[in-house]
């Protein structure tokens, strides 16, 4: 049992994280992209770990989303879930695997659920795949919504600025996340819009709304793991907080183990056979 604030060892399912919101506890939720950092994830008590399309930026170095294929997610995919005992795994459809035509986005998530035994899986939009999102659900597949700033339409944004300031992005969000509820999403995720609006969208839904960016009056929150691990000291935005300063730990654990080796210092006696 994590000493971190969980006391149900259960695996977590759709319907508990339903449960959580009516009791009125907090879903805390973080990206895994390997075995090594999920088995870790999992074992710390996390509820939901989002095998995320930002594996795109953190693995593989590209600038956005958009790159990432249906295979890299589903071997991304597969290592978390073998690393997984608790946690409900979600893991993203990438670009351009559902918003083609529902016929073709629920063959993608078909195999993609076949293919690395995850719990759910996560899609960006509203009523635009809306029609998507049904086909998919009624293969019996599991949802988690997206709404605000959505990664994967990046280029026509423009920006990574707060989204749904004006009152009319702001209603089209709030009539969205109403439309995925009533498909029968799981629950959404609500990414850098104002606290007060994702506030609004969490009190009227009876699915949990979890928050990045969004403020504390969300149901739940989820980071990336290296963002909160401190591993990449050049992404700051408002609302990471740094839980580590992993990149200063590492770099100072390979300097002094170029310098043991460059010594003669490691392997010493003992570390010899």
């Amino acid at each position: 049992m994590s000493k971190y604030l969980v006391d149900d060892t259960r695996k977590v399912t759709t319907l508990r994280l339903k449960e959580l919101k009516k009791q009125g506890k907090k879903i805390a939720m973080l990206t895994s992209y390997d075995f090594t950092l999920a088995k870790l994830v999992d074992e710390a008590g996390i509820d939901v770990i989002l095998v995320g399309d930002s594996a795109s930026n953190v693995i593989a170095g590209n600038s956005t989303t958009l790159p990432i294929t249906v295979d890299q997610m589903i071997y991304h995919a597969k290592a978390v879930v073998r690393a997984t005992s608790r946690a409900l795994v979600v893991c993203d459809m990438p670009f351009g695997s559902y918003q083609v035509n529902p016929t073709e986005g629920a063959m993608n998530a078909i195999r993609i659920m076949k293919e690395t035994g995850c719990d759910c899986l996560k899609l960006e939009g509203g009523a635009e795949i809306i029609d998507t999102v049904k086909k998919i659900l009624d293969v019996g597949i599991p949802i988690m919504g997206h709404l605000g700033l959505r990664p994967q339409s990046i280029n026509k944004y423009g920006t990574f600025a707060v989204r749904a300031q004006d009152e009319e992005e702001a209603r089209k969000l709030i009539s969205d996340a109403h439309l995925l509820e009533e498909a029968g999403c799981c629950a959404i995720v609500i990414e850098k819009v104002p606290a007060k609006l994702a506030t609004q969208v969490a009190s009227e839904l009876s699915i949990p709304v979890i928050g990045i960016g969004a403020g504390h009056g969300v149901d739940g929150q989820v980071l990336v793991l290296q963002d909160m691990l401190g591993m990449d000291r050049g992404f700051s935005p408002k609302f990471l907080r740094r839980y580590a300063d992993l990149s200063r730990i590492i770099t100072d654990a390979v300097g002094q183990y170029i310098i043991d080796v460059k010594n003669v210092a490691f392997p010493n006696d003992q570390e010899e056979y």
